[in-house]
């Protein structure tokens, strides 16, 4: 039986909508998965590798929801990934590009290992998502718009850490990619939002705890505290209203005011 509660039909926003959703299984990823389930969207949940896990979620928000494997690693999978969930869906009004990963490495490293971690958070963090942009745009264009949301990253200002500047770099692309497709695209119903969390109670920020200790992950952040992944799954759900086309092309900071612009 699913535990996700249906709110009455005068709340449920998304109704009729069908979004692609990326990195489905990880913290964030799960809780944009239930948020959009319970505004009344079909969701379509993309995973790398935790089938089982996909699929619980599928079954337990219900609504038609469908998973798609696709290693994003992989320059082929995204277009492919994007293509598969066309094909059985149909129609597509949005897509979540959530899917990311922080890698360390450091200039003292071998250069191997630089470029390969370079290389790979570019084409997870940053690629991966312009090719499903770009498969959106196409489906867009030709049946009365749509929106993208990307998951962007605090890091996304004023530089990153010297052990993860991949990642910062991949994030701050990611907003430019988003403000382009604003930019570009809005004459065609076609709307793109950043979100820019800080810390989020995740396993990222959770390996970081244990490795550095809660105090320092919250140093500098004044509300004291992670955000939960619910409040990011909030907001997500709230930018995919019909009725908030006025926000394409707004990054939306969520990180306790510790970075504001």
């Amino acid at each position: 039986m699913s535990h996700v509660q249906n709110p009455p039909a005068a709340t449920r926003h998304l109704h009729g909508q069908t979004v692609l959703v990326t990195g489905a299984t990880g913290a964030i990823g799960n809780a944009i998965a239930r948020a959009l389930a319970a505004s009344g969207a079909r969701v379509l949940l993309h995973y790398a590798r935790r089938a089982e896990e996909a699929k619980a979620l599928a079954a337990e928000i219900g609504g038609g929801a469908v998973c798609f494997q696709a290693d994003l690693a992989d320059p082929t999978r995204p277009t492919a990934l994007w293509e598969a969930a066309e094909a059985v869906a149909g129609r597509i009004t949005g897509l979540v590009n959530n899917a990311g990963i922080l890698s360390r490495v450091s200039v003292g490293d071998p250069f191997d290992a630089w470029q390969a971690v370079w290389t790979r958070d570019i084409q997870v963090n940053l690629l991966a998502a312009a090719d499903l942009s770009r498969g959106a745009i196409r489906h867009f264009r030709t049946h009365g718009g749509g929106r993208i949301v990307n998951i962007a990253s605090r890091a996304a200002q004023g530089g990153y850490r010297g052990d993860a500047m991949p990642y910062g770099a991949t994030k701050a692309a990611l907003v430019n990619l988003t403000q382009s497709i604003a930019g570009s695209f809005g004459a065609e119903g076609i709307t793109a939002v950043a979100l820019a969390p800080g810390w989020v109670r995740t396993e990222m920020a959770e390996a970081y705890v244990a490795e550095h200790g809660e105090a320092a992950a919250l140093s500098g952040i004044p509300i004291g505290r992670m955000a939960e992944p619910d409040e990011i799954a909030e907001l997500v759900a709230f930018v995919l209203r019909p009725s908030q086309v006025s926000l394409s092309g707004a990054v939306l900071d969520v990180n306790g005011a510790s970075k504001m612009r």
